[in-house]
């Protein structure tokens, strides 16, 4: 039966009210799946609570004149509706179930990076070879002497250079095929997603390691897919990540990937309490070490973590001007030193005095992976910051890399 049939409204669609035209909502699919919003007439939204799955189009028709007064309403408005929503994959229906449970998801960050893979690969180069870049790695025999590296997840038109500096490192010191990818979680309210799904972008298909995985839950427990969709298909915490690493092994060697997207601490950070205190994050920390423990391959980690988010964009009050973004740098310069001493209380206490008032969305997936592998120690490789010219955003990063 087509979904227009018995049409059902699927999850993760949001009314937003159209300020231009206050006759019209705009309904916004939060998984991304759908590149624009539909733009619904008011008297269009209403009948959407109609569209339940149970009701045929007919009694739709019968409902929504009722609704209104008796008043005719003709069945082609509710077949030409349910038709726009099941071509946006606005309805549970074949076309959006066939998207959702494929097992490769589709790119998300296109526009971020090139469409094209030639224009892409040529994309990333300038990365290691503009002014200031690190430069291409060298091909040698990697020592095998990088644990892990923390890594930007910011747009690479703006911190394409600090993830260049990562990835020489990584290339040049790193002997894994196995990169277990730690990124916030920026959409999901639970603690900890794993997906299964092998990550599509223009340069192929980066496999996930299903081995680590079920090693992965068998210690932790369940939970870890029970917000899959939201957390995984629209963040780009680990799609940007997997970009570089097809790029730099193209043609040296197969990679696999385990994907695993970490949420918010702020509870920790209110409470001022530790978040390996926590029973969850520590579970996690515990199921990390014992799968590295368990894993007879090398593995290189990677923390997918931005620092500082400020100005209007991330809800504070008034622009970013000078002095701000030089008090941001002081407070980074304390975190960093924190970070790449494996002082992962100092790290912590810094975010915790401010309140976390400057959103380092980094934390999570910083202090989770450190904690659990332990590196003997780190490296700053990059510090920036972006600040937009009438100070509307200012996003700061790093890179820095950790040794056995």
């Amino acid at each position: 039966m087509l979904a227009q049939e018995r049409p059902q409204l699927r999850p993760y669609l949001e009314p937003v009210q159209d300020h231009k035209d206050p006759h019209h909502v705009l309904l916004v699919d939060r998984l991304g799946l759908s590149a624009c919003p539909e733009r619904l007439t008011v008297q269009e939204f209403h009948w959407l609570r109609l569209f339940d799955g149970v009701r045929n189009l007919r009694d739709i028709q019968s409902e929504a004149m009722r609704l209104a007064g008796g008043r005719l309403l003709p069945l082609e408005n509710f077949a030409s509706l349910a038709e726009r929503l099941n071509d946006a994959l606005f309805l549970d229906g074949p076309l959006y179930r066939a998207v959702v449970d494929h097992p490769v998801r589709p790119p998300r960050c296109i526009g971020c990076y090139e469409r094209h893979p030639a224009a892409l690969r040529r994309q990333l180069e300038r990365q290691f070879t503009g002014p200031k870049a690190p430069g291409l790695p060298k091909v040698t025999k990697p020592d095998g002497g990088l644990r892990a590296a923390l890594i930007p997840h910011i747009d690479y038109p703006r911190g394409g250079q600090s993830y260049a500096w990562a990835f020489k490192e990584i290339v040049e010191r790193s002997n894994a095929s196995l990169f277990v990818i730690i990124g916030t979680s920026h959409y999901s309210n639970h603690r900890f997603t794993l997906t299964r799904k092998d990550f599509e972008t223009p340069l192929g298909i980066a496999r996930t390691d299903q081995d680590y995985i079920d090693r992965l839950v068998g210690h932790y427990g369940p939970g870890l897919f029970d917000d899959e969709l939201m957390a995984h298909l629209p963040e780009h915490s680990i799609e940007l990540e997997v970009v570089f690493l097809q790029y730099l092994y193209e043609g040296i060697r197969p990679i696999r990937i385990v994907p695993l997207v970490v949420g918010s601490f702020f509870d920790c950070v209110q409470a001022e309490e530790e978040p390996a205190r926590q029973s969850d994050i520590a579970a996690m920390i515990e199921a990390l070490r014992q799968c590295d423990a368990e894993t007879p391959e090398p593995i290189c980690y990677i923390i997918s973590g931005d620092l500082a988010h400020l100005g209007p964009k991330f809800g504070d009050a008034k622009p970013v001007d000078e002095s701000w973004v030089a008090h941001s740098r002081r407070q980074d310069e304390a975190i960093l030193h924190h970070a790449e001493a494996l002082d992962l209380a100092g790290y912590f206490r810094v975010i915790v005095e401010e309140c976390d008032s400057r959103r380092i969305c980094g934390l999570p997936p910083t202090y989770t992976l450190l904690q659990a592998i332990r590196p003997a120690s780190g490296k700053l490789l990059h510090y920036d910051q972006y600040v937009h010219p009438k100070g509307h955003e200012s996003v700061s990063f790093a890179s820095i890399a950790y040794y056995q």
